[in-house]
């Protein structure tokens, strides 16, 4: 399990700066994902090998500053709760604040590593300035500039060795389905209604179930966990973005889970909170299957299940492979067939196909529609072969990798699925030098 390190403080301190140049420089090294990364404020990265996401809080909270006065004591308790450890980012420019001087109060009870980030340090009179944050009372403090990055090695260095060392849980193989969404969508009562126990107290307030609780079930011949997440929880002022309560609670959830049973309300129909949560197990190439609840109350002239599917698969284009099944918890309608299709998905996720099939399969699609010829030269796919990962990756091995643009990959992509059934599954595709 990785760990959670969690970047708070006031808005324009820099810290989705920060954020972000730890981010790239992983993901300059990974290969490059396609498709647009849709919540900015959530990634993983690694230091000295050792790998931790990281989450930048600021993002969660838009509009006025006194809206943030309050938030920002909010989501520095949670990431006191949340988090293994906790970047506290201050700006040299404005000098200590009202503001600071709070977060500071809250973070000196703590018993996490806290690190105090000085951030904007370019020059020596700065260097000088930072001193009059040592009033904070929080100790030491690290001096960087996050725009150029000086000064961000030795942070990493003491955050790497201040995480705590996590145990690798390895006597619990079954495979594990995380169901997960937005508050009240009906998460636990569809892990009671499957259980058939009230394991959970099940009320109409949101966010009830604080944590993410195992469940082993056994049914189909088929043995794995299912994982409640907590109820994820929208506020009321925070528009656009995927806010912290979710991120913070699905993250885990959704990193060590094998399948995400992402669920919604029929009534609210695939807003932007549950395509955050889809986007982030997409990001996390887990297994998907959306779960479409209360599907019995929904008039049924207006909106049919065809026209609602087509809607979400519209939004979550390019990825269109993904099962919807329509679900009432309450009548205990297709909650099986729900189980069914995320065993169906697990399988897919885990599937393993011989070298030799994939070629005899592919190899004729390519030649019949080779990749365009780029600048007169021409792109030769030689060989395919499945990458031994835990979930499908493909190495296309080729002369000239560099110039197989991605609406090519797309469409290899779309062949191997066809061929192989990858329903649920992100497919990766790489180009490889011969």
């Amino acid at each position: 399990m990785s760990n959670i390190v969690a970047v708070v403080g006031r808005p324009n301190v820099g810290k989705s700066t920060f954020f972000n140049r730890l981010i790239k420089r992983r993901e300059a090294i990974v290969d490059a994902v396609s498709g647009v990364t849709r919540d900015r404020h959530y990634g993983k990265t690694d230091w000295n090998g050792k790998e931790f996401s990281l989450i930048d809080t600021g993002g969660y909270v838009v509009g006025s500053d006194d809206i943030f006065e309050a938030e920002i004591d909010k989501q520095v308790e949670l990431a006191i709760d949340e988090a293994d450890a906790i970047v506290f980012m201050v700006d040299v420019e404005t000098g200590v604040t009202g503001m600071d001087v709070d977060v500071a109060q809250l973070l000196r009870k703590v018993k996490k590593p806290v690190f105090l980030v000085v951030n904007k340090v370019d020059n020596n009179k700065r260097l000088e300035d930072a001193v009059e944050f040592y009033s904070l009372g929080l100790g030491e403090y690290f001096a960087i500039a996050s725009i150029n990055g000086s000064g961000t090695g030795d942070l990493l260095d003491a955050i790497v060795e201040a995480l705590p060392e996590k145990e690798e849980v390895e006597e619990d193989q079954l495979p594990r389905f995380a169901v997960v969404g937005r508050p009240n969508a009906g998460k636990s009562s569809f892990i009671n209604a499957l259980i058939g126990e009230e394991r959970y107290i099940v009320t109409d307030i949101a966010g009830t179930t604080r944590d993410s609780i195992d469940t082993k079930y056994n049914r189909f011949g088929f043995e794995f966990n299912l994982v409640d997440t907590a109820g994820i929880r929208r506020k009321t002022k925070v528009k656009d973005d995927l806010e912290f309560y979710s991120v913070m609670r699905s993250v885990r959830a959704i990193e060590h889970s094998d399948v995400c049973l992402v669920m919604l309300d029929a009534n609210r129909g695939f807003d932007g909170q549950v395509q955050n949560i889809f986007w982030l197990a997409e990001r996390n190439r887990k297994g998907i299957v959306i779960l479409v609840n209360k599907w019995d109350l929904v008039e049924k002239d207006t909106k049919t299940a065809k026209e609602f599917e087509q809607h979400i698969r519209r939004e979550i284009a390019p990825f269109t492979d993904v099962p919807i099944v329509f679900i009432s918890v309450l009548n205990k309608q297709r909650i099986f067939k729900a189980i069914e299709t995320a065993v169906e998905v697990y399988n897919n996720r885990t599937k393993r196909i011989k070298t030799s099939v994939l070629n005899e399969a592919l190899l004729p699609i390519i030649e019949h529609q080779p990749p365009p010829a780029n600048k007169g030269k021409f792109v030769k796919i030689k060989y395919i072969m499945q990458l031994p990962t835990p979930q499908p990756q493909f190495a296309f091995f080729c002369n000239l990798p560099q110039y197989v643009k991605e609406p090519y990959k797309r469409f290899l992509e779309n062949k191997l699925r066809e061929q192989f059934d990858f329903n649920g599954v992100p497919v990766s595709v790489y180009m490889r030098k011969k």
